[in-house]
């Protein structure tokens, strides 16, 4: 399939039950976010599970922050994944995620700064953060984030799973669910601070992900920072360190205008290379 047709289902799926989604995402007193369940057809979610590369061809990202694999340079692996993400970037698609979220003049990414395709195996999490407020260039908002989960029979007890703290590392985590064919919209501000449970089988848990961006912030006034970490509440001294890590970030950042180190997570498309020489 191209990406137009999946571009297609996924639409339709989306306007089904829009006004739903759109209560779901804008509830009170939590992170906004809405589940759309059985997105696609059962058979092309399987197909694009079965195109997922193994977790020794993706990039691995290891540190006190996260344990995880991604890859972004879609053009490596099969030619399916590419089409499944840029599905998300069809124009019709984010005509109806802006009506179900309320936020508006949101654009794509055709670049995946931290987008792509990501795989969490045995031992894999993702420490709860805030995500950086911006795209690579600084130049518009980041205000909503598109996790699509194709991991069929994939069970809550594994791990793996989105967790959103609604009320700041102070209260308790709400649990997502990493569904077989499940989409989760979540707004990006300066509080949706979000992780992904350790994965404690051997399996692997399959994401595909978007983020939207907008000149406009997701919040009524301006706002910069940079991806910034906690430890989980049992993790009183990782919490320390990785408070210390975002703050140095974020001073390096605010003082010189520039990243301690480049970002690799980008598609480096041939006709940017070529511009480039």
């Amino acid at each position: 399939m191209k990406r137009n047709e999946y571009a297609d289902l996924i639409v339709k799926k989306l306007q089904e039950k829009k006004e739903d989604y759109k209560k779901e995402f804008n509830l009170p007193d939590r992170i906004n976010s809405c589940i759309i369940d059985d997105l696609l057809p059962e058979e092309v979610a399987k197909e694009i599970y079965d195109a997922f590369p193994t977790p020794e061809e993706m990039t691995t990202y290891k540190s006190l922050r996260e344990n995880k694999r991604i890859a972004a340079q879609m053009d490596l692996y099969n030619p399916l994944l590419e089409e499944i993400v840029f599905a998300f970037q069809d124009q019709r698609v984010i005509d109806v995620v802006e009506e179900i979220t309320g936020l508006k003049e949101m654009t794509p990414d055709s670049n995946l700064y931290a987008g792509g395709i990501s795989l969490m195996a045995k031992g894999n999490f993702l420490n709860p953060h805030l995500d950086n407020s911006h795209d690579n260039d600084r130049e518009n908002y980041r205000v909503l984030n598109l996790l699509y989960y194709v991991t069929p029979d994939w069970d809550v007890k594994n791990g793996g799973n989105l967790e959103l703290w609604d009320n700041g590392m102070d209260g308790k985590q709400r649990t997502i669910h990493s569904r077989f064919n499940r989409l989760a919209l979540m707004i990006t501000n300066k509080t949706s601070i979000h992780s992904v449970s350790k994965v404690i089988v051997d399996h692997k848990r399959c994401c595909v992900s978007n983020y939207y961006f907008s000149q406009k912030p997701a919040e009524n006034d301006e706002y910069f920072h940079v991806t910034s970490f906690y430890g989980r509440p049992e993790e009183p001294v990782k919490n320390v360190l990785l408070r210390a890590d975002a703050l140095l970030r974020q001073t390096v950042r605010n003082v010189t205008g520039k990243r301690i180190v480049k970002t690799q997570h980008i598609y480096k498309k041939k006709e940017d290379n070529e511009d480039n020489n």
